[in-house]
């Protein structure tokens, strides 16, 4: 299964919410790698903690693979290259975690026909080696994004019945929510780039579901150690974040995840680990947000529209 995340806006936390269901799904027994198509700012090594590959590899990364400089791209073992202890310690029933790191300085490029049928080749191969196949890419419309699309509307993809699902990444906030609707529905979005690829309407908005990043919602304890004038304006302004997403077509019934606010993920970018939770530092209810996106990512009534 191939599931691609993008995101309109930055500071999204596309990246680390990615990283983290990809090691919540390994955890689960799945063998599942992770694609850092970000080519202007590949920083997934960070996340993992493999400090070698912090923000990419100096040659033998993704972008210097799709150009055709290397036959085949590096791979890291992440249970092993982490410098965090927490995932040395590998548990026994997880599946592999490996990530396909990009290049140090690569910067965006344009889809030649060799770059094109480079990354048909990769991805037909990663999906019989892997369970989960998770490629990151930058964020706004990308040279990345229509490369993806146009891969996946692929003749041979849709034969090995290779299915992609595109998750749309957005804080809880006015303007980002206004943002990812515009990646999606807007001039030259993901929905009018994908119908010039080959793509039917009705059969990418049924790959196309939202993660909500960032929340805080007004009954969480958070909340709860506000001020009651705080806690008021709260929930009006969630009120009125929620009409905004229902008038833009970002109803719950496309949202797949909501992500809680998570102090250790706004100072530092890092998988949650049980340890985390168990020290206090990290909230326990992010952890299983992490958790279950891991989960519904393959689960069919997920992905079904009422």
């Amino acid at each position: 299964m191939l599931v691609i995340a993008t995101s309109d806006k930055g500071g999204t936390g596309r990246s680390v919410t990615a990283c983290n269901v990809a090691y919540q799904r390994a955890l689960l027994g799945h063998d599942t790698c992770y694609l850092d198509f970000d080519f202007g700012s590949p920083t997934s090594g960070a996340v993992f903690g493999v400090d070698e590959v912090y923000h990419g590899v100096e040659s033998g990364g993704l972008h210097h693979y799709l150009q055709g400089q290397v036959t085949e791209p590096q791979r890291i073992d992440v249970w092993r290259s982490s410098s965090r202890r927490e995932l040395r310690a590998r548990r026994s029933v997880a599946g592999r975690l490996v990530l396909f790191p990009g290049d140090l300085g690569g910067g965006e490029f344009n889809m030649t026909r060799d770059v094109y049928e480079r990354c048909v080749k990769l991805l037909i191969r990663l999906n019989e080696e892997f369970g989960l196949v998770l490629i990151d890419l930058s964020a706004g419309r990308s040279h990345a994004a229509e490369m993806l699309l146009a891969v996946t509307a692929d003749d041979e993809l849709r034969r090995r019945n290779m299915e992609a699902r595109w998750l749309v990444f957005h804080r809880w906030t006015r303007q980002h929510i206004t943002a990812a609707a515009d990646l999606v529905d807007g001039r030259s979005g993901l929905v009018q780039v994908g119908q010039d690829l080959g793509y039917s309407e009705g059969s990418l908005r049924d790959r196309i579901r939202f993660v909500r990043t960032a929340v805080i919602e007004p009954d969480s304890a958070f909340a709860r150690g506000l001020q009651a004038t705080q806690q008021t304006w709260l929930r009006e302004v969630n009120s009125n974040l929620n009409d905004r997403a229902i008038q833009l077509g970002l109803g719950r019934s496309v949202v797949i995840a909501s992500i809680p606010l998570d102090p250790v993920l706004q100072w530092r970018e890092q998988l949650l680990t049980d340890s985390d939770v168990q020290d206090d530092v990290a909230n326990k209810e992010t952890v299983q947000a992490f958790q279950r996106l891991a989960e519904d990512i393959e689960t069919g009534d997920t992905w079904s529209r009422p």
